[in-house]
């Protein structure tokens, strides 16, 4: 290594740091990148949004409701899938129902429903059954456990 073939990390220069205003040949200079005259040449140009006095798009535009920060995104899988996809004494967790194609993203969880009709003695894990769905699969001798 020579001085011939230092340069910076990778990352480490940043394409916006360059400086404005210091001459032509900077190739920013003069008008340091503001181009001739008008509104935006100025300083104290309009802020992001403004739209010459007419009412903005973010104003025009109702508000109704609000959305609540915390809740949850939950996944709710039906026992009638269980029955179609899984075999008898078969181990259902969130890994194989995402093997089995049942569910693609489990978001902030699974919730085990009770629609449908099941005849399989399974052990499911999940995050959160309905009453209706561990009534249904500890009635065949299968086991809910909550993750």
């Amino acid at each position: 290594m020579d001085l011939s073939n230092l340069k910076a990390a990778e990352g480490s220069v940043q394409s916006n740091n360059f400086r404005r205003g210091r001459g032509h040949g900077s190739g920013n200079g003069k008008t340091a990148g503001k181009g001739h005259k008008g509104q935006k040449a100025r300083s104290g140009a309009p802020r992001p949004g403004f739209e010459g006095g007419q009412m903005p798009l973010y104003r025009r535009i109702p508000k109704r409701g609000f959305t609540n920060r915390n809740t949850l995104d939950i996944v709710g899988i039906n026992v009638s899938v269980l029955e179609e996809k899984f075999d008898n004494d078969a181990v259902v967790t969130v890994e194989s129902l995402m093997e089995a194609g049942i569910v693609k993203n489990p978001r902030d969880g699974v919730k085990i429903l009770g629609n449908g009709e099941l005849t399989k003695k399974l052990t499911v894990k999940a995050n959160a059954f309905s009453e209706g769905a561990k009534a249904k699969i500890e009635a065949l001798g299968g086991t809910c456990e909550v993750i």
